[in-house]
């Protein structure tokens, strides 16, 4: 079964064909940073327009990577949530038109399961039950995953994703967009422990995570020290150490409730290369960490070509209507 996925949640065009016995055929991608740059963040209506300028050439360039025709598609499956309204629907209309067209079925993906799933797509994918860390620029989540399509969530952030706030903490610190990727790479001059941030509610019970304090807190350390190149960069190491201790304790409680020894994590921020370090040391404790590789940790097509291969091969399929959520739970998925 040779499936087509289409992503389109926010400012990445995202192209790719996975079929069931070769993997990923192609994985084509256009990022919107440059276009979005001079805002410091995204334009929804530029990167709906961007969106539907570029998917049809995007998909004829997947598949000649893929040295295959449309005709030899069995299925196509696109992000229908959650993400900008308006970038959901350029990918769901190119998509539902194109399988009406080949007569084949069509299958709206969960943008987030997406992230879950990526980590199926290397050399040795991750068997559940496992716990799941979903850490993007929307989303802060630890999945209890008993099975493909069967998710409970065991915390989220109840503010800002840590994503988010790596980028709204590097606009803070007057770096570029995208934020997050200059933060780190600013943090990894920072010198360590010249300046402690909390790590938000690890002094508790529970599993939910707060980021949208460490704001709070960098901007007043900004306020109260000496502006220079130097102090910036500890600051940020300050912060990013916080957040990355923050993940790591979360993990931890989360793998002593579940007694899983497995443990993915998926996600824009899981390509950052303290948190992955930090990471890595839980496998002196007896647990397997898994993760997409860095091109997979962003939003990608080959992450939805395989989960709409996953359901499409289930049995899973939409009408001819297609539905978008902005907002949609996990949990609310049907298991397969």
């Amino acid at each position: 079964m040779r499936v087509l996925g289409i992503e389109t949640s926010c400012d990445e065009t995202g192209i790719a064909i996975y079929d069931s016995e070769h993997g990923l055929l192609a994985h084509v991608l256009r990022t919107q940073a440059p276009l979005h740059a001079n805002y410091g963040g995204v334009v929804p209506e530029l990167a709906s327009r961007d969106h539907v300028r570029h998917l049809i050439p995007l998909i004829r360039s997947a598949l000649c990577e893929a040295s295959c025709e449309a005709q030899d598609l069995a299925g196509v499956s696109y992000t229908a949530g959650p993400g900008l309204i308006g970038a959901l629907l350029a990918g769901a209309a190119v998509a539902r038109s194109l399988a009406w067209s080949l007569g084949i079925p069509c299958l709206g993906v969960h943008h987030m399961e997406g992230h879950l799933l990526a980590p199926m797509l290397e050399p040795t994918p991750p068997e559940p039950p496992l716990l799941a860390l979903l850490v993007s620029g929307g989303h802060t989540q630890l999945v209890d995953m008993a099975r493909v399509g069967s998710y409970r969530i065991l915390g989220e952030s109840v503010d800002d994703a840590a994503g988010e706030a790596f980028d709204k903490t590097a606009k803070l610190l007057g770096l570029g967009y995208p934020g997050g990727p200059a933060l780190e790479r600013l943090a990894e001059l920072g010198e360590a422990g010249r300046f402690v941030f909390p790590r938000p509610m690890t002094n508790r019970p529970g599993l939910n995570f707060s980021f949208s304090g460490l704001k709070t807190f960098t901007l007043q350390t900004l306020r109260t020290t000496r502006d220079d190149q130097k102090t910036r960069a500890d600051i940020a190491r300050a912060f990013a150490d916080a957040v990355v201790d923050t993940l790591v304790i979360k993990c931890r409680r989360a793998l002593k409730a579940t007694g899983y020894r497995r443990l993915v994590a998926a996600g824009g921020v899981s390509a950052n290369r303290a948190l992955r370090a930090r990471l890595r040391e839980l496998s002196g404790e007896g647990i397997q960490v898994y993760y997409p590789r860095p091109e997979f940790c962003t939003d990608n097509g080959a992450m939805i070509a395989y989960a709409g291969w996953v359901r499409l091969r289930a049995g899973h399929r939409d009408g001819l209507e297609f539905p978008v959520r902005p907002r949609w739970p996990l949990a609310e998925l049907p298991p397969v």
